[in-house]
């Protein structure tokens, strides 16, 4: 998850579950890459979509995934993308509804993220987007190989404490996960507000050796990317006296 309203301060982190490294959900031990699955209770109509949209919106991993990915959406589409913790879903309607050409899969696993997502699904359908509220390893481990035309992770949770560094979602296992799904030559983009986990990133990405920093120079990494609509998470970021870095990797 990423930019919701619960992501702690850096002087706080009592929010997060600091269980064990991996949780039992359904069938497969999830990987602990996020924290606490639920905020305030739901209202009424919130729980009727949870309950009626999501299911019409969400990917099914029980089935085996198509081997052409753009048959997953009921518009029309020649690429697909995928936004791994896109908190209440700002940045993943702004790019869905002006690129109606592309498809866009969501991954939020936080409850009332998703809710928003579903309320704004609920007022103004975009049929190129689909949904999945768990963990974005199942996803990238159902998806066929070299079907992504780029991966948008943008403010992640921080992890701040050394200990807890294992579950950045950036890490030499996921990175294989996303060279294994990128086509040649497709974009993997993080932002981040937190200079440990933006040189973490870049370290990571530089060994593990299928990904390309695409920067030429610092304004490269300083400038939001095109037609950036900015998130809340950015904005209380900004206002607390930090800077942002909009990194991209091209798959090798």
């Amino acid at each position: 998850m990423s930019d919701n309203e619960h992501k702690p301060d850096s002087q706080n982190e009592t929010h997060f579950d600091t269980s064990d490294e991996t949780q039992v959900r359904g069938s497969r031990a999830t990987e602990g890459f996020y924290g606490r699955r639920n905020g305030k209770p739901l209202r009424p109509h919130q729980r009727f979509l949870r309950e009626d949209l999501l299911p019409q919106l969400k990917l099914d991993l029980s089935q085996p995934a198509p081997q052409d990915m753009r048959t997953l959406f009921m518009a029309p589409v020649e690429k697909v993308r995928l936004e791994i913790g896109f908190g209440g879903g700002e940045h993943l309607i702004h790019e869905a509804t002006r690129k109606p050409e592309a498809g866009f899969i969501g991954v939020e696993p936080f409850v009332n993220g998703m809710a928003k997502m579903l309320g704004a699904q609920d007022a103004n359908p975009l049929a190129n987007l689909r949904l999945f509220d768990d963990d974005a390893t199942l996803v990238l481990d159902w998806l066929p190989d070299a079907c992504l035309d780029g991966i948008d992770l943008f403010y992640p949770d921080p992890w701040h404490k050394k200990k807890h560094w294992k579950r950045r979602f950036v890490s030499e296992k996921n990175l294989t996960r996303f060279a294994r799904v990128l086509k040649p030559g497709a974009l993997f983009r993080f932002a981040s507000d937190i200079e440990s986990y933006v040189n973490w990133t870049l370290q990571h990405c530089h060994d593990h050796g299928a990904f390309e920093w695409t920067a030429q120079n610092a304004a490269d990494w300083h400038t939001p990317y095109e037609a950036w609509p900015g998130t809340r998470y950015e904005a209380k970021a900004f206002r607390e006296g930090r800077t942002a870095a909009y990194l991209t990797f091209i798959r090798r």
